[in-house]
């Protein structure tokens, strides 16, 4: 999916964006990794993506999230009227909501019935009925006063809370309704990402990485709110921004803009292992 991007000779953009497989067979696997199937239908690159079993999200630079079935490799609905380039998207399978993140705005869409944005949410904590940005017909640069960039979003597992990566902080919303409770603060730099685990007594897990070279740990217990700080900064940080994270297991793996991974034991919060230079560049995704 690193380039999901229409075909010019498909036809009009009123076409619908459909999965199609790959030729080659499957016994003649010579690379680790072989590409299967291409979704194409978006008309600029795609920034992000969300997947279940049956279910694709992908959100793009033409500022729309497209919904795929996996099963017959359709496209189900195209999520439009987004301010600027699509950067995270997230779908709740509990409550059947997609999040999708663009400028300052987090945009909440009921796909249940028609797929139709129910709320808007600012990286200053305001909740708007419906569609805030629907008058954008033009690409939006500036953000609204008061408002920063939402650079990515995660749910914690159990659907009941939504974090939101903007400035140096991270936004805590409660999702039942829909209200932001507090802020995970620490960092001096923007957070960058974010991932969500739970631990051993049910409490939330948030690994942040952010532009101050950081990884920082916040335990988060449900319905806590207000400025909560972090419960452990990982040592050594890294040379650079950190841009992903990933976690397997009891390990948190970072990928940083020094164009290296590290690899952190959760349980103990060391460095086990690091490849400085595993890219020529920034590393991106994990």
């Amino acid at each position: 999916f690193s380039r999901l991007t229409s075909n010019q000779s498909q036809g009009s953009a009123l076409d619908k964006g459909i999965i199609n497989p790959v030729g080659g067979s499957r016994g003649a696997r010579t690379a680790p990794l072989q590409c299967v199937s291409v979704a194409e239908g978006h008309t600029k690159p795609v920034l992000c993506l969300d997947a279940t079993d049956e279910l694709l999200f992908t959100g793009s630079k033409d500022r729309s999230c497209k919904m795929w079935n996996l099963v017959t490799g359709q496209e189900i609905a195209s999520l439009k009227g987004h301010p600027n380039n699509v950067v995270s998207i997230k779908y709740c399978s509990h409550s059947g909501l997609v999040f999708t993140v663009s400028t300052s705005y987090i945009k909440v869409w009921d796909i249940r019935d028609s797929a139709k944005c129910i709320r808007t949410l600012t990286s200053s904590g305001q909740v708007i009925s419906g569609d805030a940005c629907a008058g954008t017909t033009t690409r939006t640069i500036t953000s609204v006063q008061g408002e920063h960039q939402i650079n990515q979003i995660a749910l914690n597992p159990t659907g009941t809370t939504l974090y939101a990566a903007t400035g140096n902080s991270v936004r805590i919303w409660e999702l039942n309704r829909l209200q932001p409770i507090g802020k995970l603060t620490g960092h001096i730099g923007p957070v960058m990402c974010l991932t969500v685990n739970l631990t051993a007594s049910n409490h939330d897990l948030v690994i942040t990485g952010s532009k101050d070279h950081y990884v920082k740990m916040f335990e988060i217990a449900e319905g806590v709110g207000g400025n909560v700080g972090p419960t452990h900064n990982f040592e050594p940080p890294h040379y650079d921004g950190i841009e992903c994270l990933a976690i397997q297991g009891d390990v948190l793996f970072s990928g940083s803009r020094d164009n290296g991974i590290k690899k952190w034991d959760l349980e103990q919060q060391e460095l086990i292992q690091q490849i400085p230079n595993a890219h020529k560049d920034w590393v991106c995704a994990l």
